[in-house]
């Protein structure tokens, strides 16, 4: 069983920034690949970002692209996102999830992940 706990979100006026973090219990969280999705009300859960293990082979949803930066910490069993030049459209739910099985799938469906965390609000304002 993995717990992801994600925190860090709140509210920021554009073109601000914000870092999210998703701590992770798990004693193989090196083996996994771990994703950013972001849901806004009445819209499906997209995808955002992507950092597989091992060389930490990254991917990015091209809203996000050039703007947000996912990385990981491994002895912290810590996931990031650093989320810079914040738009209003970026409002939304943010959450991390894991993939135990440690599969790279550059732009994944939430149904390529196992497990996520209770997601964390993310305010943009005008």
């Amino acid at each position: 069983q993995v717990q992801l706990v994600e925190s860090g979100g709140g509210l920021v006026q554009a073109g601000g920034s914000l870092r999210l973090s998703c701590a992770a219990s798990g004693r193989a969280f090196s083996s996994y690949t771990m994703g950013w999705f972001r849901q806004a009300p009445g819209k499906a859960r997209e995808f955002i970002a992507i950092i597989r293990w091992g060389v930490f082979r990254t991917n990015y949803a091209d809203s996000v692209k050039g703007r947000f930066t996912i990385s990981r910490d491994n002895a912290k069993n810590t996931v990031y996102l650093q989320m810079n030049s914040l738009k209003p459209e970026d409002t939304a739910v943010y959450y991390c999830a894991a993939d135990l099985k440690g599969l790279y799938n550059p732009t994944p469906a939430p149904n390529d992940f196992n497990y996520w965390g209770q997601g964390t609000q993310v305010t943009v304002s005008s």
